[in-house]
């Protein structure tokens, strides 16, 4: 049906009543997700709530700080039938699996240190779950992330969460444009995490008082390690520790219980200078490490971008921009000089410490709120 201009936008952004915009929202079973589908459910919109099944629910009934899990579909549920919208559970394990689960391993057994919540968004939650939305004829989907999509002269465009404590742009940099137009966020100009909380109190959701999920949803309490010999039987085989000057120091277990920019937890005490892992040697089953200085990186190959900016990526020589190399990690300044279309080196104007092969690089804008895009770290 083509939309009617001359009238009113709603709040999702089309010219018609809300009982005619369906909107299916992405429902883990938190307090976000679900705040949004009982607000745009109280607003009058045709709301549909859908919850993946990712991974093996019956080892996850247990585990608690996790999305997509047993106990988090039946909170979804509920709150769907407290609001009155239909609700579907979509088994998407293999999918999860061969999408972001195979390759989190296989890039920490490369010496990575991947980030599999992008691969999720990127591969799963704004890819087939998009177009299951699609084949419902929903107008939109809707999401509990902290961040906000904003029109432009060109368009919509990607902007940081009012609330820099909870805004989630790292993790959304490789939203295309075509998604972008497609996604809504209901939350991202909230000013708080307590705002949220509060809506849900006002709902009467059960799950207001639901804390927030903190592990990656696949790996219990943090234990990256032991995730990957499940998944790859003999990976953790024993070596050497070398300092960068060819000193053997010891041994360990596995190249996979480390990562770049590690200081504890060595095994190689009664040095008189403290020591880091500056590099994961992977073919000779080696960790080097060394001095703090050894951390700093002022040149950064990037690859697999993509480009939210105005114009084409590798249409000007450099753009001069923020950027931030972990989700922790405060926007530097830095210069991008595109090689391709998808891929460019990044230069720092300040040295940062611990960047590492499979994080992402995610670009900002200088003078406003807005995200660039980004790409992966690789070893150059």
């Amino acid at each position: 049906m083509a939309l009617d201009t001359t009238k009113t936008l709603n709040s999702l952004g089309f010219a018609k009543p809300p009982s005619e915009t369906r909107v299916v929202v992405a429902m883990s079973g938190g307090v976000d997700s679900s705040v949004v589908a009982a607000m745009l459910a109280e607003q009058g919109y045709d709301v549909v709530g859908v919850t993946l099944q990712l991974y093996d629910h019956g080892a996850a009934l247990a585990k608690k700080g996790a999305c997509c899990a047993g106990l988090d579909i039946h909170d979804a549920r509920r709150v769907a039938e407290e609001m009155g919208f239909p609700h579907y559970v979509l088994d998407y394990e293999n999918i999860f699996k061969d999408a972001v689960i195979d390759e989190f391993a296989d890039s920490y057994l490369a010496g990575a240190t991947p980030v599999p919540c992008i691969r999720c968004n990127e591969r799963v939650k704004f890819k087939d779950l998009l177009e299951t939305a699609r084949d419902l004829d929903a107008d939109c989907m809707a999401t509990g992330h902290y961040i906000q999509r904003k029109m432009g002269e060109a368009g919509p465009e990607l902007h940081s969460a009012a609330d820099a404590n909870r805004d989630q742009s790292y993790f959304l940099f490789s939203t295309t444009p075509e998604q972008l137009d497609y996604l809504r966020f209901p939350l991202g100009h909230l000013a708080s995490k307590a705002e949220t909380r509060a809506l849900a109190a006002k709902y009467g959701l059960a799950v207001a008082d639901k804390p927030d999920s903190q592990d990656i949803c696949f790996v219990p309490n943090g234990n990256y390690a032991s995730v990957i010999e499940k998944l790859r039987p003999g990976a953790a085989e024993p070596g050497e520790i070398v300092h960068a000057d060819g000193r053997v120091l010891g041994t360990h277990d596995g190249v996979i219980h480390y990562t770049i920019g590690q200081r504890r937890g060595l095994g190689i005490g009664g040095l008189s200078e403290p020591l880091y892992v500056v590099k994961l040697d992977v073919d000779t089953r080696r960790v080097v490490v060394g001095p703090k200085e050894m951390l700093a990186t002022r040149t950064i190959p990037v690859r697999e971008i993509n480009w939210l900016g105005d114009g084409v990526f590798d249409g000007a020589a450099e753009h001069h921009v923020l950027v931030k190399v972990r989700s922790t990690r405060p926007p530097r300044e830095a210069v991008i000089r595109p090689l391709s279309a998808s891929t460019a080196e990044v230069e720092l104007l300040t040295p940062e410490e611990g960047v590492s092969p499979g994080q992402a690089c995610v670009f900002y804008a200088p003078d406003s709120s807005r995200i660039l895009g980004g790409g992966w770290i690789h070893k150059g």
